[in-house]
């Protein structure tokens, strides 16, 4: 049986509804085929049959979490929805959602990372959601600091978060413990301290690479630990070649210089390294938890250390969106905000796929760490966890850092020129943004 119906609030989503697709019309939506108004008051659709199509970007591990662990559930739940999930690669939604939303092809419902939706957004392609989100009783203290505010664009709200996956330290204590060090490292102090008795007893620490896993990753955060910023406030400018940003990517060529690091990681070398006992510490997403080659090392997992003046480190962020389909049925955006609202309700699940619930009701259940106690670390971090910069375009910015980061390392630039050779080519990018999106 499906859940208790709320209906003292249906004229209100349906109202709601028809005005978000009302303001994207510019991406040639209507009120569409549906009929009878079905509404979502508090996260319960009372409308019409419909079947809904969500499209996500999850095809190895957590495909099974999601069929059918949560959405057979949902739909078993629900006898009036159902939903028909379509994966495909990140990079294939990237590819064919657009073009899609415009004939009028596209999901009703759409899983996007954070850094990705004010490019969607600009472009008209998702539903203005201020009342949808607010009728399902949202608000950014319901979320992780910072989280909420990545969905907004232009002073609206085009989406609901769904989860957060931040940075931690990674310990082969097997390895630490051949350098003698028995307490894993909180600062920079004893961070290279460690590395220092490793380095004495032959290990090399920590494998740094220039690759967006994780070097950018670790970048960034050793960037806003320094005090710096990617970006100026309005996104009009790179400021990742700031003070803080030479800082932070001295420390990290300086791990190479010092003997600590050896030259030219490749990609994925650091944690297949430290899965193989030949380095102590990887700088790495919470994804890992679930990498069964953990399995029988003696391993931890720990907020990164504090390398600068204040503590911070990279997030990145999944969101809920509803795309501006044209011809979009509102019954179908109805239908897909309860299937939003019950996903979260139902999260604590997702974890097992390591990644963390963005409702900080599920994360806040004790019960979450008893099944999932390696998750602790990261959950301790998102107080001061940063996110994805919004602004539409911003990828192929975004690009030109991890450029930055292989070019110092690999001894091609020094820190300062490669991070200025980048921002300069990152301003271009960004005004012709600008002049794309009309920003």
């Amino acid at each position: 049986m499906r859940k208790s119906v709320v209906r003292g609030l249906s004229a209100t989503i349906a109202v709601s509804v028809s005005l978000a697709l009302a303001a994207c019309s510019g991406s040639g939506s209507d009120s569409g085929s549906g009929s009878g108004g079905g509404g979502v008051g508090g996260g319960a659709y009372d409308g019409p049959n419909v079947d809904i199509t969500f499209w996500h970007g999850w095809t190895g591990g957590a495909a099974p979490t999601l069929v059918p662990k949560l959405i057979d559930k949902f739909n078993s739940e629900h006898d009036n929805i159902t939903v028909k999930a379509v994966p495909q690669e990140w990079g294939d939604i990237s590819a064919k959602l657009p073009l899609a939303i415009k004939a009028g092809k596209g999901p009703d419902v759409v899983v996007l990372h954070g850094d990705d939706l004010a490019t969607y957004a600009a472009q008209n392609l998702l539903l203005q959601a201020d009342d949808i989100v607010d009728d399902l009783g949202y608000s950014a203290d319901d979320f992780p600091p910072g989280v909420f505010d990545k969905g907004n664009y232009k002073d609206a709200q085009y989406a609901v978060p769904w989860s957060v996956t931040p940075l931690g330290l990674y310990v082969n204590k097997d390895v630490l413990s051949q350098g003698g060090v028995t307490d894993i490292p909180t600062d920079k102090d004893s961070y290279e301290a460690s590395l220092t008795a490793l380095k004495d007893a032959g290990v090399q620490g920590e494998w740094v690479d220039g690759y967006v896993f994780t070097g950018t990753f670790e970048f960034e955060s050793l960037l806003w630990q320094f005090g710096g910023e990617l970006y100026n406030e309005d996104v009009t400018e790179a400021t990742f070649n700031s003070d803080a940003g030479v800082q932070a990517l001295t420390w990290m060529t300086g791990l190479v210089d010092q003997g600590f690091s050896p030259a030219n990681v490749a990609q994925d070398g650091n944690i297949k390294a430290l899965l193989a006992g030949d380095t102590a510490f990887n700088w790495n997403g919470v994804w890992q938890t679930t990498n069964t080659a953990f399995d029988g090392l003696q391993w931890e997992a720990a907020p990164v250390p504090q390398i600068g003046s204040e503590k911070a480190v990279w997030s990145s962020s999944t969101h809920w969106a509803f795309p501006a389909n044209k011809g979009q049925d509102e019954n179908k955006t109805a239908a897909a905000a309860t299937f939003v609202k019950w996903m979260n309700d139902n999260s604590a699940g997702w974890a097992e796929t390591g990644e963390l619930p963005g409702a900080n009701s599920v994360r806040d259940d004790p019960a979450l760490l008893e099944k999932y106690p390696n998750l602790k670390p990261f959950m301790d971090e998102l107080e001061y966890a940063h996110y994805e910069t919004v602004s539409p375009g911003i990828n192929e910015a975004n690009n030109l850092i991890t450029t930055a980061i292989n070019e110092a390392l690999t001894g091609k630039k020094s820190p300062q020129a490669a991070l200025d050779d980048a921002k300069a080519k990152a301003d271009q990018i960004l005004e012709q943004n600008r002049t794309k999106y009309g920003d």
